[in-house]
């Protein structure tokens, strides 16, 4: 049996030994390894968005015609057909036409960052 620690102060709290660091150091490790698996698996309790909202924001199905209203990509604010973040097998396209912005990494016709005043219209919505 281990004799209790001894503090040299008065009213000190005794020190730890040396066996009982790495045992409180593990403990507290699996401590917030336990807390952050179980934060992580948890659902948010925030409300799913409206369906009207989800429509605005989701991406255009792969069959839609390009340049028509369904074209487009709610999210980013351009036509999904031509939305290289979706679609990086467009990047190489844009570069041969010259249209790319090598500092955003998108078309130049896209990069509202050196375009400030860029308009990106959505197609017309047909009835």
């Amino acid at each position: 049996m281990c004799a209790p620690a001894v503090s040299d102060r008065a009213g000190a709290a005794p020190s730890a030994t040396f066996e009982e660091v790495p045992v409180v150091r593990s403990f507290v490790f699996l401590f917030v390894v336990a807390m952050l698996a179980t934060s992580a698996c948890q659902k948010s309790s925030a409300p799913a968005p409206a369906a009207s909202q989800h429509a605005e924001s989701a991406h255009a199905p792969a069959n839609v015609k390009p340049g028509s209203y369904e074209d487009w990509c709610g999210e980013h604010g351009v036509p999904e057909s031509q939305f290289t973040l979706c679609h990086p097998d467009l990047i190489a396209a844009f570069k041969a036409t010259g249209d790319w912005c090598e500092e955003h990494s998108l078309p130049e016709s896209h990069c509202k960052k050196c375009n400030p005043n860029l308009v990106i219209a959505r197609g017309k919505k047909t009835n």
